[in-house]
This record gives structure tokens, C-alpha cells and sequence, in this order.
């Protein structure tokens, strides 16, 4: 029979770490730390399966659930020497979700379960604590309300109810902090708490404790499917037919009285990466006051001179835990009465920069390998992004401040510098986002908030940096930017936000939505205004030759990963450079070449789009010649500056591309003025633009169909590569020449153009008498090209898939008009991830592994790679490798990324193999 149900307890569980496909997280790491001797309070797991039968089943769950539920709480009571129910003796449990990879906030948790009137007072005279047991039994109404009953905010001006009827209790009892109310004023809270919900919702609230409990845990299970949980998924990339667990655990209070706490830490610095114990606590309170941000907590070094004793034992918990997961942890803990239990452990969510700091730091203490510092899940190659990204300027910082921009300071819980509009909602952000994608400087924003919740989570993807007035450093906030790599201050007090009128106020200075607003998620520091900012510590080093890598720890780190993931890796890289300078870039990010240089645009630069105009309205092929005589030098001293940077690396060239109308103006005013410029009349420009009208351009005159119809134009370009490779090396700098024919479908196109480049390789090579080594190869764009691949290559040397276009020709589906439904489409389902970013690896993904299959059959040594935008992916990267690819090409600053995600798909695959 299937088991549903997993016990911890009294140092013994069913369930273990390597469990979270069945437990969850949470669950396995329960049982875990149950299993390895630490402090945790008694309790079961109701595993992944049930939810998956939950939402196969009409909500309904398996018929054995039941019984195994009441087996395992029976064994609860009897560890913690109490009962569910019992008027005398009460045992209170919390109900918390735990999918097998941690989604901080974006489920359900209720604590306190099994409150009523009659346990409430069985509970005072066991603890002697009236103010406790009525702070306790608020809370659980207050949250199981919320979470179960559905007691939200009808709109994103309204004040959450029970929020709400709190203020106004604190307002009459003339106190600032819910610790500050009585006994009988929490009494009165309740009261009007149940009064607020019988309003709202025409319902009792409950009090038989099983029925609390089985309605806490149909919330949790339903929560799997609620938006933010779905939206986090998605981001993530995590399948929704994993599901939750659901973990039921025996509370202890934390909200005790002076003896007590709760607290939140992590092994080292999620932040930074710094080796230090790091963390919040607050006295006399319960786990979800300090992720809320209700009130402002005290950093975990205080807790030595609170608690010594405490403190004592969770620096001996946390090197336990470091060194038996090997990794980073965070961790939940209360104390009741001066006894400290452990609620939870998982790897911790950390910033790139703390993630390299971590694996680095790690490797040398001998705690892991190289190998497992590649891990992605240590590291995910994206989160190198965040060390390339700018800071603030120092001296335009100092200046902000001097003019009297400085408005606060918070908490520093996500490096970085963010500078952007003032966004209080997050819908409000969404849409800015949404309403300004095509405007990079505008659709910055700072998403400000009291304090973030779960349903935030839109607004928190969309914003480049979050600031909030309440919470700490392990506040929702925090911790869900640092995942996500977004600059974040919390905790800056002196803020008041009155989200009805839309204002910040600060002092006599009150900012509202739509205002310029900076934050330094490096010091916590808040300006108003725009600050201007400076490249990050990596590009200083590598690119500006600024800041010497000694002076930069931070680069120390990111050379020494880099080193590894190159010694693992098999799959080269290599980038997209159009100019000697970007390629300059990419070779200091550690590129191996060009994997596609696009010559086109080229031909945008001064006054060539002139000789470039001059030679699509020539009428014959005399006049056409005469045009690309004028832009071959520039062509050739363009081409010579990148085979120079590369100095020997191979460069793919792409002969001309796109279609000849996109260098031609379309407005009138445009079209007189280029001529007058080339002496013609602007009727012969505008019938030269109605000829080259086409109604579906991307499956039009373009690429090698340009070639064979003006065979001319792929005279000239080669003509100027050629003679660049030519000069260079005549030089003594090596040349690695490679000529990319595109848009191939059939065998013919290829085989004209392959002996066009052939003839002026060899006339070159007269001219200049020197021999430049040289592959002939084509763009795999076309489905057709993939399905006969094996014909193309008899012909090419060397494939590059471009996947943009092989992305849009396979789904029918346009990468410039796609944005009006693609966000519709991830929404429903439709499609699991952006297929413009991420490769579809069934579809596209099909094709391109027909192809290698084909092609390399034909041609045993035939050279593949990929130089579509999906380069840089590490998704994408990964699949590369699996294929067989030999290179990926990418932007410069993706080159790092691609690097280290090509590592982690040859770990990845060593780890495999018996």
C-alpha cells in the first residue's frame, strides 16, 4: 500500500534529506534534522502524492489519508505530552506547505490550530499566561481567516480587514505595537476578528480543531495553484504536477513572554557571501512577525547578549548543519521559555554575488568540490548576470546627497544599484512595465511598499529594485529578491507610504508615483532622483582596465570559477560581434571566437547607408558594382579590426541577410531628402521602395536569395573579407576565416554562393600571394534545411543554427509581433517558456537534433554550432551540449554565462554515467 503519511519525533523519522521528490522540502529536512539528533518539535508530513490525487480527484483526497493522518497525530501527542482538543491539555499545530523546491511565501501556512474557547483557557492555565494564550488564539483567527476563509483586501487600496480592526484597537488603547496591547484588548480583538468574518463570509468561525486542521490542509494543497505560486513556478521553471507536501508540526511559542523568540538566520551572508552568522530574531513574538515586516527585528549578534546559552547552541547548529548539507543554509528556530527548537533548514536563496563567494569560499575550505561548486544549484549561471551589472557612480552619488537628495537609510538585502519610477501596486507595475517594454530608460521602476506579501510577486519581476518601510534582511522582500537578483533595502522606518493618496513622505519631503527614485542595494542608502552609475567591479577589471584584480575580491572569485567551469567544460564559446570593439569585449569575458558577425549592420554606420542606397536604386548592374565599390573598404577595415582582436580565433561572417527595403527610408520627407543627396528624383526612390514591398518580409527576398539574384553583392563582401584576412595576416596575426551562407533551403542556393566564395578566396590569394585559411559553411534557419541536411552538407563545412529564425519559421509565430499574446499564452499554459528565450526543445529542438544527426552522417567533421539570441540561455546551452553541438555563440556580456552553463551541462552529464 501506498504510505501518505511520514512521522518525525523524539529523534526518530520515517522520511529522510534525499526524500523531497515524495516529502518536500520541508518534510525531508524535517526529518532530517529529527534524524541527526537536533531539537524538533513532533509532527508528520502528508506527502507530494496526495496533492497530486487532490487535483486529479476533484479536490477530493486518497481514502486511507485519513486514518494515516489520525495514526500519525496520535504518535504526536503522545511525544509532546498533550492532545488536540483537550480542554486541559491542548497540543496547537501549525499547517505549512513544502514542494520539493523551496517557494518562499508563495503557499499557505496557519499556525495555532486547534484553538476555541475551551482549549484557549486550557491553554492559559497550563502556561499561566492570559495575554499569551488571547495573543495565540488572535493570531490563529486572524490567519486561518485570511489563508482559509479568504478574508483578503477586495481591492489594492483597501487595508487588509484584520489589519485594519488592529489599528483602530491600537489607535483607541493609544499604543504603537501589537506587543504593547492587554490581555483584554486581544480579547477584543478576537471578538470583533470573528464578528468581521461571520460579516464577510456568512460563516462561524470553527471551532472543532479536526475540522480547523483538514480546512488548513485543503488550503495549503489549494494554494499550489494560486497566482503567485503559478507565477513563481513559471519563473522558475518548476513543474506543476510536482505539487506540495503539507507538514504538520506541533507548535511552540516564541511569544511567550521575555524567554522567548523567534528568529530566522542563515549559515553565511545571502547578501554578500561573507562567512558570518547572519540573521534577525524578534523578542516575544511568533516566526510569521518577522518574515511580514510587521515589526523591524533585532540582527542574530544581539541574541548572545539576550540569550547567551541559545546563541551558544545555534552556532553549534549551524556548523552541524553546514557541514552535514554541505551548502548554505537557512534556518527557522524558536525559543519557548529559554528552550530552543528548530522549525526549519533549507539551502539558502542567495544573490550571484553571494553564490560565487559561497561555492568559491567552500571549495577551499574542502566542504566540496569543484565540481559541485558548478552545481546550478548552487550557482545558477544566470545569477553571474548580477557581477556584470552597473553600480552607482561614487561621484554622482556624492553629489545627489550635497544637493540634499538623501532621503534615508535601510537595510542592504540585495546588491546593486537600481534607479527607476515609483511604483506603489504591483498590477501598477505590471502595466508600467508593460505600457513602456519598448523603452528601456522609462520602464525602470522601484516597486515601494510597506512591506511586500506573496501577491506581490508580479509587481517584484517586473520592478528593477524594491524598497520597503517595515522588515528586516529575512522579510518576504528580501528573501524573495535575492532569488531573484533584484537590488533590494528594507527596513527603512522613516518612510511613510499612504497608499490611497499615492505618496511617500520623508520628513517635510513627500515623493509620489511616477517620481525618480534610487536605491544602493550595496549600503542601503535611498535618494531621490536619478543617480548615475558605473560599470560593476568585472567590467572595471576586464573591459575599462580601470581597477586592478587584486584591488577586487570580487573579480578574485569570478576569475577563479571561470578557470573551472573551463576546465570542465566541452562545448566552446563563442560570441555575436559586429565591431572590433565588441569583440574585444567578448574576448576579455573569455569568448573563443565570433560565432556571428553580422555584416549588415555594417552598412548603418556615417555615410555608407548613402553607398549602400545608391546601390539598390541602381537600375543595372554596372551602376550596382560602382555603389559596392564605395563600401568594400569600409567593409574591409570593419572586417580587419575583428580578425585582429580575435588574432586567430575563428569569425564566422554572415554575408548579407536582411531584406533590401529595410535600408531604404519610408516616409516622404525622407525620401526627398536622400534625393537630393544622390542627385535623383524622389519619385525613383519611392517606385525603387513599392518594388521591394513585401507583405511578409522574414519569408522573403533575403539572404542567400539576395546573393544569387545580385550576385555581385556577395562578390563584394567576400572580396572584403578576404582581403582583411589577407592583410592581417600578412601581418603575423593568424586569421580563422569562416563564410556563412544564410537562409539555405536548398542544395542549389548553397552550392552558387560556395562558388562565388571560392573564386575570390582564390583571386585574393593571387593578388595579395597569400593563402588564407578559410571553411565555407551556412545558417540553418529553415525547417527545410534541417529535414535535408544531409544534402546541404555535402556542400557546407560548418552548420550554425540560427534559432531565431528557425524558432519562427517552425511555430509560424513572429518574434516582433508575438509580445501582444505570448504573455497570455505562458499564463494558460500554452506554453511552458518563452520559446524567444528559451529553446523549445520538443519543436525546435527536434529539428536541430535531425539536423546534426543528418548532417554529421554526410560529413563526419562537419562544424556545429548555434549563434541565435537563444546563445546565451543556459537552458539553451545545456541542450547544446546534449546534442552534440561544438560551439555556442552569444552576446559579449552572456559570455560568462555561457561558459559556466556549459560546465554545468558536462557535470551534469559525467554525474550520469555508471
Amino acid at each position: 500500500m501506498t504510505q501518505y503519511v511520514y512521522f518525525f519525533g523524539n529523534g526518530k523519522a520515517d522520511g529522510r534529506a534525499d526524500m523531497k521528490n515524495l516529502l518536500g522540502g520541508k518534510g525531508a529536512n524535517l526529518a532530517e534534522m529529527t534524524n541527526i539528533g537536533l531539537p524538533v518539535p513532533a509532527g508528520f508530513t502528508i506527502t507530494t502524492e496526495v496533492c497530486t490525487y487532490y487535483y486529479g480527484h476533484g479536490s477530493q483526497y486518497p481514502q486511507e489519508l485519513k486514518s494515516e493522518v489520525e495514526r500519525a497525530l496520535k504518535r504526536t501527542e503522545e511525544c509532546m505530552g498533550a492532545r488536540c482538543g483537550d480542554a486541559g491539555n491542548p497540543l496547537l499545530v501549525s499547517c505549512r506547505s513544502g514542494a520539493r523546491v523551496s517557494m518562499p511565501g508563495m503557499m499557505d501556512t496557519v499556525l495555532n490550530i486547534g484553538l476555541n474557547e475551551k482549549t484557549l483557557h486550557g491553554l492559559i492555565e497550563k502556561t499561566k499566561n492570559e495575554r499569551f494564550g488571547w495573543d495565540s488564539y488572535r493570531r490563529f483567527v486572524q490567519m486561518y481567516g485570511d489563508v482559509v476563509l479568504g478574508m483578503k483586501p477586495e481591492s489594492k487600496t483597501e487595508i487588509d480587514p484584520f489589519e485594519e480592526i488592529m489599528e483602530d484597537v491600537k489607535k483607541q488603547r493609544g499604543v504603537h505595537l501589537d506587543t504593547d496591547l492587554s490581555a483584554a484588548d486581544l480579547q477584543e480583538l478576537v471578538k470583533r476578528f470573528k464578528k468581521a468574518v461571520k460579516t464577510r463570509t456568512g460563516r462561524d468561525f470553527p471551532d472543532d480543531v479536526h475540522d480547523q486542521m483538514w480546512g488548513a490542509i485543503g488550503a495549503v494543497f489549494g494554494s499550489w495553484m494560486n497566482d503567485r505560486a503559478i507565477v513563481y513556478r513559471r519563473k522558475y521553471g518548476i513543474p506543476q504536477e510536482w505539487g506540495t507536501a503539507a507538514n504538520i508540526c506541533s507548535m511552540v511559542f516564541g511569544n511567550m513572554g521575555n524567554d522567548s523568540a523567534t528568529g530566522v538566520a542563515f549559515t553565511r551572508d545571502p547578501a554578500t557571501g561573507e562567512k558570518v552568522f547572519y540573521g534577525e530574531y524578534l523578542i516575544n513574538a511568533q516566526g510569521e512577525d518577522v518574515v511580514a515586516g510587521i515589526r523591524t527585528p533585532k540582527k542574530i549578534a544581539e541574541l548572545k547578549s539576550d540569550m547567551p546559552a541559545v546563541y551558544r547552541q545555534l552556532e553549534e547548529i549551524r556548523d552541524k548543519l553546514e557541514k552535514h548539507y554541505r551548502d548554505v543554509q537557512d534556518i527557522e528556530f524558536t525559543v519557548q521559555k529559554g528552550k530552543l527548537w528548530m522549525l526549519q533548514t533549507r539551502n539558502a536563496k542567495r544573490t550571484g554575488f553571494a553564490a560565487l563567494r559561497f561555492a568559491v569560499d567552500m571549495v577551499h575550505e574542502g566542504l566540496i568540490t569543484k565540481e559541485e561548486a558548478l552545481s546550478p544549484s548552487r550557482l545558477p549561471a544566470d545569477d553571474l548576470q548580477q557581477l556584470l551589472q552597473p553600480i552607482f557612480d561614487p561621484e554622482a552619488k556624492r553629489r545627489a546627497i550635497a544637493q540634499g537628495n538623501f532621503l534615508a537609510k535601510g537595510i542592504n538585502a540585495g546588491p546593486g544599484a537600481a534607479t527607476g519610477r515609483i511604483k506603489f501596486h504591483a498590477d501598477d507595475a505590471e502595466d508600467w512595465v508593460r505600457r513602456h517594454s519598448h523603452d528601456a530608460n522609462e520602464r525602470r521602476l522601484i516597486l515601494c511598499r510597506r512591506e511586500t506579501s506573496p501577491e506581490d510577486l508580479r509587481g517584484m519581476q517586473a520592478a528593477d529594485g524594491i524598497l520597503t518601510a517595515f522588515g528586516g534582511a529575512s522579510s518576504h522582500a528580501a528573501l524573495v529578491s535575492r532569488q531573484m537578483g533584484k537590488v533590494c533595502v528594507v527596513g527603512c522606518t522613516v518612510l511613510d507610504i499612504n497608499y490611497a493618496k499615492g505618496t511617500m513622505t520623508v520628513g517635510d519631503r513627500t515623493l509620489k508615483d511616477g517620481d525618480w527614485l534610487s536605491i544602493d542595494g550595496f549600503t542601503g542608502e535611498v535618494l531621490a532622483g536619478q543617480v548615475a552609475t558605473r560599470p560593476s567591479e568585472v567590467v572595471q577589471v576586464l573591459i575599462e582596465k580601470s581597477l586592478k584584480p587584486d584591488d577586487s575580491a570580487v573579480y578574485r572569485q569570478f576569475a577563479e570559477l571561470m578557470k573551472w567551469a573551463d576546465e570542465y567544460r566541452r562545448l566552446r564559446v563563442r560570441t555575436n560581434a559586429d565591431k572590433p570593439r565588441e569583440a574585444l569585449e567578448a574576448v576579455a569575458f573569455g569568448a573563443e571566437g565570433v560565432g556571428l558577425c553580422r555584416t549588415e549592420h555594417m552598412f548603418f554606420e556615417g555615410n555608407r547607408i548613402d553607398a549602400m542606397r545608391e546601390m539598390i536604386l541602381a537600375t543595372d548592374v554596372g551602376n550596382r558594382k560602382k555603389a559596392l565599390a564605395k563600401l568594400l573598404p569600409f567593409q574591409r577595415g570593419d572586417f580587419e579590426g575583428i580578425f585582429r582582436a580575435m588574432a586567430g580565433r575563428p569569425v564566422t561572417m554572415r554575408l548579407l541577410d536582411p531584406p533590401l527595403h529595410e535600408f531604404l527610408p519610408q516616409d516622404s520627407e525622407q525620401q526627398r531628402k536622400l534625393a537630393d543627396k544622390l542627385g535623383i528624383s524622389v519619385e525613383q526612390i519611392a517606385r525603387r521602395v513599392a518594388e521591394l514591398h513585401e507583405t511578409n518580409p522574414m519569408l522573403g527576398h533575403r539572404g542567400c536569395r539576395l546573393g544569387n539574384v545580385y550576385p555581385e553583392i556577395t562578390e563584394m563582401q567576400c572580396r572584403a573579407i578576404f582581403e582583411a584576412a589577407s592583410a592581417v595576416q600578412k601581418s603575423g596575426t593568424p586569421v580563422g576565416v569562416e563564410v556563412m551562407i544564410p537562409l539555405v533551403a536548398f542544395l542549389p542556393e548553397l552550392t552558387a554562393q560556395a562558388r562565388i566564395v571560392h573564386d575570390v578566396a582564390k583571386d585574393v590569394a593571387t593578388m595579395a600571394a597569400v593563402t588564407v585559411p578559410y571553411l565555407v559553411g551556412t545558417m540553418i534557419e529553415l525547417p527545410r534545411a534541417c529535414v535535408v541536411a544531409d544534402q546541404i552538407a555535402e556542400e557546407a563545412q560548418f552548420f550554425s543554427f540560427g534559432t531565431n529564425d528557425l524558432t519562427q519559421t517552425t511555430l509560424g509565430m513572429s518574434r516582433d509581433d508575438y509580445g501582444s499574446f505570448i504573455h497570455y499564452y505562458l499564463e494558460h499554459d500554452f506554453v511552458a517558456r518563452d520559446p524567444f528565450q528559451t529553446i523549445d526543445t520538443v519543436g525546435v529542438g527536434g529539428l536541430m537534433r535531425m539536423a546534426v544527426e543528418k548532417g554529421r552522417r554526410q560529413r563526419k567533421d562537419l562544424k556545429i554550432g548555434i549563434c541565435g539570441e537563444h546563445g546565451g540561455d543556459p537552458d539553451t546551452v545545456r541542450f547544446c551540449h546534449e546534442i552534440g553541438l561544438d560551439y555556442v555563440s552569444c552576446s559579449p556580456y552572456r559570455v560568462p554565462i555561457a561558459r559556466l552553463a556549459a560546465a554545468q551541462a558536462a557535470v551534469a552529464e559525467k554525474s550520469k554515467k555508471p
